[in-house]
């Protein structure tokens, strides 16, 4: 229960951002509390002081004045459901506005750790959940509270011995409430987990649909998706159950309690220690004061399930921002591009070593290659340069300055990158290209553009720039998206580049192109890049071969070769294999 109080205190405090509203929202509830708690007693007073009495005009009045007060209680109702929409809408934006932006800061390692669709999942099935509970539960929690403090308050006015018979059930239903609550947010929280599951897994299946395709994985993919739909089934079946078990037994509670009150104000009655008036507005009152414990229980299963929704926002809220230690950092202009590795160590937070002792010097202008084998810490090493990652030992120095001491952001914007799986968003082909650097112009896209080589495929394209890209570009070739995220990272005018096995993935004649592109990018700049086919770095200024996290050999193409080690190895298996194809 106390992460539970814990959760309700965060919302809390989101909802005090609506504080106005908020207010305007519990003033109507108590006015509307007010307007229901005139009922009962009105009906007491028309049958001992009217009724009774025959006295009919009497009577007209105060039926009509009973009229007049449930239709001002109606459109006090309206009232309430309009500001509490805005309430809960304003609230719940402000809680997807904080959650997007938190994802925005977190450590790329965070992403690496969690599967897509369950984070997917938190952006939208859980927030939905919270939405829900403060639609339909806010307003009733606020209204049964009021209305259980003014029932039990016009119950005290009306008789004290038989308020005490009231209250006769009341630990019976606290102790049944403690209980099934227990188990129920156990469950609800598993649905939510389970839901997410789900999520991943038809994200993954979409993604890689082809592959499922290709390999006739079809079948085994709807039994997959079959067990996981039985299983978040199975778990939501029994949150629903336990939840609506809570409605009968409070309406259970409910009856007994009336007729408990019935029986003892029946006996006060009989023996004149209270009017038949009085016991007609007691039992409303006991009604009202019932109520609102029944809404409360009746509306269990959407608070539940919105607590465990808002748990699961607040659990990755909760996980620490990567700019959270940036405060004594201090932001640099551009640089000229020096960068220098002395004895770097990375080990991941298992302990796992992926680099030991990695000493180089990259100067200005330098283009710097890395080969070697799969998993040897190639990208790790430059994912080291944009802090994407944190060293464990040594230092990284970019113009003689920690990179530790630099500002992320800043740092960030010296560096362009070019990866092997060219990422674009929906949207525009300028769009895309302008990412690079959003204030750019039209011109200076389309000259990014020529520069890249891309300009002449755009141009045949009917809406040239501003051909409308499906997600991740679908609809262009791959050798055509990358040749757009080079334009991308041209426009960025970065100082440091980092080129990530760029032409591992197209066929020769992009290859060529993109070759084309490449030395304009790399001109002028400091180049990290990542090869697999050796042909494309032979004109680096040094080769580093990594093997097992360290610096086997290094040395210029010529060197390498010349040491007839590792790289020449590599250089001739590559040349038999060319050969041979």
């Amino acid at each position: 229960m106390t992460s539970m109080f814990a959760t309700l205190k965060k919302i809390g405090a989101y909802l005090l951002h609506q504080r106005g509203r908020l207010v305007t929202v519990m003033v109507l509830t108590v006015v509307s509390a007010g307007l229901t708690l005139a009922g009962p007693y009105l009906l007491g007073l028309a049958l001992d002081d009217y009724i009774i009495a025959k006295n009919y005009d009497g009577l007209l009045q105060i039926c009509l004045l009973m009229l007049a007060i449930y239709a001002a209680g109606s459109l006090v109702g309206w009232l309430q459901a309009f500001f509490l929409a805005e309430v809960s809408q304003r609230t719940v934006w402000s809680l997807r506005k904080d959650l997007f932006t938190h994802l925005q800061k977190l450590p790329v390692p965070f992403f690496a750790s969690k599967n897509h669709g369950e984070l997917m999942s938190r952006t939208t099935n859980d927030i939905d959940n919270v939405t829900n509970t403060l639609n339909q539960s806010l307003i009733q929690i606020i209204s049964s509270v009021i209305m259980l403090i003014g029932s039990f308050t016009m119950m005290l006015i009306l008789n004290v011995w038989l308020t005490l018979v009231a209250l006769v059930v009341i630990p019976l239903i606290v102790f049944v409430t403690k209980r099934i609550a227990k188990i129920t947010k156990r469950q609800f929280k598993g649905q939510q987990q389970e839901l997410g599951g789900l999520n991943s897994f038809i994200e993954e299946t979409v993604s890689g649909q082809k592959v499922v395709a290709l390999f006739h994985q079809e079948e085994r993919m709807a039994e997959q998706f079959g067990t996981a739909n039985a299983r978040l089934k199975k778990v939501g079946i029994k949150a629903q159950i336990y939840s609506g078990t809570m409605g009968p037994f409070m309406n259970m509670f409910g009856h007994i309690s009336y007729l408990i009150i019935a029986g003892a104000g029946g006996w006060l009655a009989v023996h004149g220690h209270a009017s038949v008036g009085v016991i007609i507005s007691f039992l409303g009152y006991s009604r009202q004061f019932s109520g609102p414990l029944n809404e409360v229980a009746n509306q269990y299963n959407n608070i539940q399930s919105g607590v465990a929704g808002a748990e699961r926002v607040f659990e990755m809220m909760d996980v620490p921002s990567e700019y959270e230690d940036e405060s004594k950092v201090a932001k640099h202009g551009s640089v000229a591009g020096r960068v220098e590795f002395k004895d770097v160590g990375f080990a991941y937070n298992d302990g796992t070593a992926a680099l030991k002792d990695i000493s180089f010097t990259a100067r200005a202008g330098e283009t710097i290659a890395l080969v070697g084998p799969t998993g040897a810490g190639k990208t790790t090493i430059i994912n080291l340069i944009g802090r994407f990652f944190e060293i464990s030992t040594g230092q990284i120095l970019i113009d003689d300055e920690d990179i530790r001491m630099m500002d992320k952001n800043n740092l960030r914007s010296q560096l362009g990158i070019v990866l092997q799986d060219a990422h674009l968003f929906s949207g525009t082909i300028r769009e895309n290209i302008r990412y690079g650097r959003l204030e750019a112009t039209d011109a200076e896209v389309e000259t990014a553009a020529r520069q890249a080589n891309a300009h002449a495929f755009i141009a045949k394209l009917p809406q040239g720039y501003d051909t409308e890209l499906t997600a991740e570009g679908g609809n262009i070739s791959h050798g055509q998206r990358q040749l757009l995220t080079i334009a991308r990272a041209i426009l960025g005018e970065p100082a440091l580049l980092i080129l990530d096995e760029a032409t591992s993935s197209v066929d020769t004649l992009a290859e060529l192109q993109i070759q084309e592109a490449m030395k304009t990018l790399l001109s002028g700049r400091t180049s990290f890049v990542i090869a697999h086919r050796l042909s494309t770095i032979r004109h680096a200024d040094t080769i580093l071969f990594i093997k097992d996290g360290e610096i086997a050999e290094r040395g210029s193409h010529e060197e390498l070769l010349a040491q007839k080690g590792l790289y020449y190895q590599l250089h001739g298996n590559q040349f038999v294999q060319n050969h041979h194809s």
